[in-house]
């Protein structure tokens, strides 16, 4: 049997991606990264659909969450960023929490994204 490797999608052909980094607003510090990223999920599903949701490409960086700052990151096709912040507002819980999430601020560069919004 003679296994192929796959060719590499050139730079010019992959999607463009931002990175989205958001705050969680609540009475209780949420600890939970999965739970937000199921929250942030879900409200992209009720504003969005199941194709503008595939299509926003949204990738919730689950090991980027700072429980402390309540402050994470996301990444997501640079043509639907305006939908996924609207898409922010729709989250209501967070588990058994009520919450809001809102947005911070985005970026081409992942690095950049830590330096200028997580770490203040």
């Amino acid at each position: 049997m003679i296994k192929t490797k796959l060719k590499p999608i050139l730079p010019s052909l992959r999607e463009k991606k931002r990175y989205l980094v958001f705050e969680v607003i609540s009475k209780e510090k949420i600890s939970d990264a999965d739970g937000i990223s199921r929250a942030i999920l879900q409200s992209s599903l009720q504003f969005l659909g199941q194709r503008g949701t595939a299509k926003a490409g949204i990738v919730v960086l689950n090991n980027k969450w700072d429980a402390e700052k309540q402050r994470g990151i996301m990444k997501v096709s640079h043509k639907h960023v305006d939908d996924v912040k609207a898409s922010l507002v729709f989250a209501k819980k967070i588990g058994s929490n009520e919450a809001i999430i809102r947005s911070l601020g985005v970026s081409g560069i992942l690095k950049k994204a830590e330096n200028n919004y997580l770490k203040k």
